[in-house]
């Protein structure tokens, strides 16, 4: 995953160090030298990720947090404090304000590389919906969001997974005081699967240490379900097993805290998982109220023309600033005025929402489709090589060619298939109208060769291909 990240500290080599090892895992590297700069630098380049030194002269790490995290462009900014500092204390100041975790001098690799990696995911979901939310301004949407990583967390409900009756006492009187907590004694995991799922929870906490079950696995079931994808799950781990803990943050686990489980220290990061998971459901709800400003398709319920214009020169501007991939996807379907013809024009239109439906099933959570005009559909692929893409459209064609489509109410169907052209954004300089453009000649290839294929653009075929 590609990535930039700023690096602060007030001693060179301790830069250097860390620069070398993300820079052999293909990050890209800033570096600032203190707190000013570090704002200065956050605020000019908007990295994914801030590994933040505690102990600098003038402005210390707590200090310099405490300010990116009031701050309404980095507030959703994830930030690792890194420090020579073991005391649980000095933990406890940073998480409080605001840091997302901490990293211990010398810095272990692996833990290193786990922590990046999740926290860059959850930033990389955080940056699209901010991007749409801003698209939807442009339009005309006003949402009035604020800084909801200082907002209020009182009444979050929690879910508790715990059979040790000590430690969950202790955390239920600790947390019972701000958030409607409930607990699960019992670890059966098909109650606590349908508890979750029905719950609505604003964060899930779960122990690993279960007798008889194993709580990762169940962690991870909740965290692959699609009504619980998005809620927040801190995971409770024994100190010594640094392997539950790297798994933990590989498997999509948002955070961990070890056992026994310091009440200062979990009030803290839940209050931060909380507050991001609210940020997420501000930006969705300003989602959901761009749709409502009829920037949407009537037929399929996609974004229309208007929208995607918008969208894709945000998407554009972002790409080339922060060197990041782009690829579009434009999908036709073939012979589809045989359709109209033979089935008339509301059978035309069962098959057309059919396809918006294998779409939105089909792209991730990053990408956004629109309908372009009649048959045709767009696909934005954010952070996508050509190699990539390519893949994303053989699946996407082949998906097509598989599905059923229904023509009228008795549930007759027909078969039908797409050409698909793609193009990807020059690194050295582009425009959404260009892109666009090679992704149109790209489709027009595509349906001169025989229908029913996919074709890239000239300049971005991958290698082998």
């Amino acid at each position: 995953m590609t990535a930039q990240i700023l690096v602060v500290d007030d001693i060179p080599a301790n830069i250097k160090l860390l620069e070398a090892k993300l820079a052999s895992e293909y990050y890209d590297v800033l570096t600032a030298k203190d707190g000013f700069e570090a704002l200065k630098v956050a605020k000019e380049h908007k990295p994914d990720l801030i590994l933040l030194d505690v102990m600098m002269p003038g402005m210390d790490g707590f200090e310099t947090c405490k300010k990116l995290k009031e701050d309404g462009e980095l507030s959703h900014i994830p930030v690792v404090m890194v420090t020579a500092l073991s005391e649980k204390s000095d933990r406890l100041k940073g998480l409080e304000a605001g840091a997302d975790d901490f990293l211990t001098k010398p810095i272990n690799d692996m833990a290193l590389f786990a922590r990046v990696k999740s926290l860059v995911r959850i930033k990389t979901l955080l940056d699209e919906l901010r991007l749409r939310e801003k698209t939807g301004m442009e339009m005309g949407v006003e949402t009035g969001e604020g800084n909801v990583f200082t907002s209020d967390v009182s009444g979050a409900r929690v879910l508790l997974v715990e059979d040790d009756n000590v430690q969950g006492k202790q955390i239920v009187e600790r947390l019972g005081k701000t958030y409607a907590i409930e607990w699960l004694e019992d670890p059966n995991p098909e109650g606590v699967l349908a508890k979750a799922t029905e719950g609505d929870f604003d964060a899930i906490l779960i122990s690993t240490l279960l007798s008889g079950v194993d709580g990762l696995r169940l962690a991870s079931q909740i965290k692959s379900h699609e009504k619980t994808r998005a809620v927040p799950i801190l995971v409770f781990v024994d100190e010594d097993d640094q392997r539950i803990m790297l798994k933990a943050l590989e498997m999509g686990i948002n955070d961990y805290l070890t056992v026994p489980v310091d009440k200062n220290e979990l009030t803290a990061r839940l209050r931060t998982q909380v507050r991001r998971k609210r940020f997420q459901e501000a930006l969705k709800s300003n989602y959901q109220k761009s749709i409502s400003m009829a920037i949407t398709d009537g037929l399929t319920g996609l974004y229309n023309r208007h929208y995607l214009n918008t969208h894709l020169g945000n998407m554009v501007t972002q790409a080339l600033k922060n060197k990041k991939p782009l690829a579009i996807m434009i999908m036709d379907m073939d012979h589809f005025k045989q359709v109209n013809d033979t089935h008339g024009h509301d059978a035309g239109d069962m098959v057309l929402k059919r396809l918006a439906e294998l779409i939105i099933h089909a792209m991730r959570s990053t990408d956004l489709a629109a309908r372009f005009g009649g048959e045709e559909f767009v696909m934005l692929m954010p952070e996508t090589d050509p190699q990539a893409a390519v893949g994303a459209g053989n699946r996407m064609r082949d998906i097509v060619e598989k599905a059923d489509f229904k023509i009228n109410a008795a549930g007759e169907t027909i078969k039908k298939t797409i050409s698909i052209g793609i193009a990807s954004l020059h690194p050295d300089g582009d425009s959404p109208e260009n892109l666009l453009k090679r992704a149109d000649e790209a489709l027009y290839a595509a349906k001169h060769s025989g229908r029913n294929q996919v074709k890239v653009a000239a300049g971005n075929v991958p290698k082998g291909w």
